[in-house]
């Protein structure tokens, strides 16, 4: 059986049409690239529902990587996010509900995780397919941080299993109603995101190969 990549994707929000981390997330479901099999997983624009779908399908997949992806209004580039912290701000369609401050993702756990993605290779194999991406230091406090935190606490006992988290741009046509607003088209959206599965695939690959010969 080929092993799965779970990749993540939102449901629209902030009054919206689309999300392009759906659409791209969509678009890739049932491909096999680099030898992992994506299976797309959409999420609600919720810190805690989303983490709870997450964790689910985790479980539910067994998944030899994650990569979640979500939207970042001016945001210019891909961007690949290093940390994810146990705190969340939730929110209604975009807006910051003050009455929700301060509260963890998941009670009891570690205040934060780093990425376990490849971010480096990640990031040039972007720069190959001419896709504008850069690495970013925090994936925030909302649903996108929730996502990112609740994949790699769930896979916190398989150090093997590469997780982690990517914002996209606005759509190209989401940026009619705002010119200002920086946009890409999804399918310089989806190459990118392409090349960091073949990227993923590789670190998931080669540390399951590392474990297999330190096993024997």
């Amino acid at each position: 059986m080929t092993p799965i990549i779970i990749v993540t994707g939102f449901a629209p929000f902030g009054g919206e049409r689309i999300n392009p981390s759906w659409e791209v997330a969509r678009e890739l479901d049932g491909d096999v690239i680099g030898g992992l099999k994506v299976k797309s997983v959409r999420l609600p624009v919720s810190c805690r529902a989303a983490a709870r779908r997450v964790a689910t399908a985790i479980v539910r997949y067994r998944p030899r990587a994650v990569l979640g992806l979500g939207q970042a209004r001016g945001r210019p580039a891909l961007s690949i996010e290093r940390i994810a912290i146990n705190l969340f701000q939730n929110g209604n369609e975009g807006r910051l509900d003050a009455r929700h401050e301060g509260e963890p993702v998941i009670d009891g756990a570690p205040d934060a995780y780093f990425s376990r993605l490849p971010l480096g290779a990640i990031l040039t194999a972007m720069e190959k397919r001419k896709v504008p991406a850069a690495i970013s230091l925090s994936a925030g406090a909302f649903a996108c941080n929730a996502a990112m935190y609740s994949a790699l606490h769930a896979l916190r006992r398989r150090p093997n299993r590469p997780a982690g988290f990517i914002h996209l741009p606005f759509e190209a046509a989401q940026s009619v109603r705002d010119p200002l607003v920086p946009s890409m088209p999804v399918a310089m959206m989806r190459d990118g995101i392409h090349a960091a599965i073949v990227a993923i695939a590789r670190d998931a690959l080669s540390r399951s190969d590392q474990q297999r010969r330190a096993a024997s």
